[in-house]
């Protein structure tokens, strides 16, 4: 027994070093979308077999490092580094033209240092609070996941219209399950890996037609990157001397309030919370700082928070995060199921214990600050640089575009490519027209193969 719990906590801090490591780097390269990202290759890290705390510590040590070092191109470039990052770039933008992005860069990765310890253990304890709750949360899945589908579609930029586009589809859900059935072929990752590259797919389809010429620059886009200037010793700086006692205050509080709101959109929460700290704050320079801080904390703490929530409390995707980058995690067949058709619940949230996901979260958090904030600080503006000079974006795109395209030949051949497409393109093309996020999506797809069945039913 102590030598199969030796073997588990060794594999999952080398997939907690593996996941901080590539997703360091990945964070460095601008406008890599997390779902995109994170979703793939924990996916691909689930089929290989990996035991569930290496697939947690994976997920959660790549998401923490991702949101540190995505702040780079943010505050550098003024090219955000994902989704997560758009909200940091107006005080980015204002801290550039004041001549000080690297003060801008090194609060902002400060700041998701703290947030990322705060939030694992509120998070444990906000999930163990509502776990006495959970057995009517399951049983209630397929009309919550209808009313979350809404909400979430609603709460995006597209409102009502991201609302109404769910409805063609959760139709194109069901078509497509009706004709994979008919050839005997059984898809769930197909769908899942459509949906998290859909912008990636419906990008590379609009380059083939009209869209293409929209696409051309006629030159290379000009980058101007500030001087770095180091102003500590050592090589791991001690994050609360880079952020002063008032700031440490707002970035813990912002963590510990957004660590409990997992059903809210984490762009918006990363919003609300940094107008919350402007309010509170005169000068403009220090408003400035201590606004990118708690910002960029929030991107740490609620996707922490709505990873873990709805893992530990429900076994259900019950959140934007839970129903996008952390999907695998709840469905990736034939190793985790959220319903197996009849109810049941075998994901990694029946894998590990509460206990068991306070410690390997924290693990997994350290992990992660060990590897990313020093390599952040040290070395962003040398990184960032070699990234806008040297760094194929096709590259990138061609790496994760083979990567889908094993996956979904692996569980299903040619169908499960052309589904993948199917759902991508739909998807993406939604996600561009109808700004929605692939939260909405992913709620939908929910909403077609459990709320459906049960609206059939009655």
């Amino acid at each position: 027994m102590s030598a199969i719990l030796t073997s588990d906590i060794a594999l999952a801090v080398i997939l907690a070093v593996i996941g901080a490591i590539v997703f360091s780097l990945i964070g460095m390269v601008s406008g890599t979308d997390e779902t995109a990202t994170i979703a793939p290759l924990t996916l691909l890290v689930i089929l290989l077999g990996a035991p569930p705390a290496a697939v947690f510590t994976f997920f959660l040590s790549g998401a923490v490092a991702k949101h540190m070092t995505h702040a780079a191109p943010t505050t550098l470039l003024g090219i955000p580094g994902d989704t997560m990052a758009v909200p940091l770039m107006r005080e980015a933008r204002m801290l550039r033209a004041l001549g000080v992005p690297h003060i801008a860069l090194r609060k902002a990765i400060s700041a998701a240092v703290i947030a990322a310890v705060i939030a694992v253990p509120a998070a444990v304890l906000f999930a163990t609070l509502l776990a006495p709750v959970a057995d009517h949360v399951q049983s209630a899945a397929p009309w919550l996941f209808l009313l979350a589908a809404i909400g979430i579609a609603y709460a995006s930029p597209g409102k009502w219209a991201g609302v109404l586009a769910l409805v063609p589809f959760v139709v194109l859900i069901l078509g497509l399950k009706q004709l994979t059935e008919s050839y005997d072929v059984a898809l769930n990752i197909s769908y899942f890996l459509g949906i998290a590259v859909g912008p990636l797919i419906a990008d590379l389809f609009l380059s083939l037609g009209p869209g293409r010429t929209e696409m051309a620059r006629k030159e290379p886009a000009t980058v101007w990157l500030a001087p770095d200037v180091k102003t500590w010793k050592g090589y791991f700086p001690n994050p609360f001397r880079i952020l002063d006692r008032g700031q440490t205050g707002y970035v813990a509080a912002t963590a510990t309030v957004s660590s409990a709101t997992f059903v809210f959109s984490p762009v918006a929460m990363t919003v609300l919370m940094g107008e919350m700290v402007a309010t509170r704050v005169k000068h403009g320079y220090r408003r400035l700082t201590s606004v990118i801080a708690a910002r960029n904390g929030t991107t740490e703490s609620t996707y922490i928070a709505e990873a873990l929530i709805p893992l530990i409390a429900f076994g259900l995707p019950l959140s934007p995060v839970a129903a996008g980058p952390a999907a695998p995690l709840f469905n990736a067949p034939p190793v985790f199921t959220t319903d197996d058709g009849n109810g049941n619940i075998d994901n990694l949230s029946t894998a590990l214990s509460n206990t068991e996901f306070l410690f390997y979260g924290l693990a997994a958090v350290a992990v992660a600050i060990l590897i990313a904030y020093p390599f952040a600080m040290n070395f962003a503006h040398r990184a960032a640089s070699i990234v806008v000079r040297y760094v194929s974006h096709e590259a990138i795109i061609a790496a994760f575009a083979g990567l889908v395209v094993v996956i979904s030949v692996w569980e299903g051949g040619v169908l499960g490519l052309a589904v993948t497409l199917t759902v991508g393109l739909v998807g993406g093309l939604l996600c561009r027209f109808f700004k929605i996020h692939a939260g909405v999506l992913f709620m939908g797809y929910y909403v077609a193969v459990l709320t459906i069945p049960a609206v059939l039913a009655l």
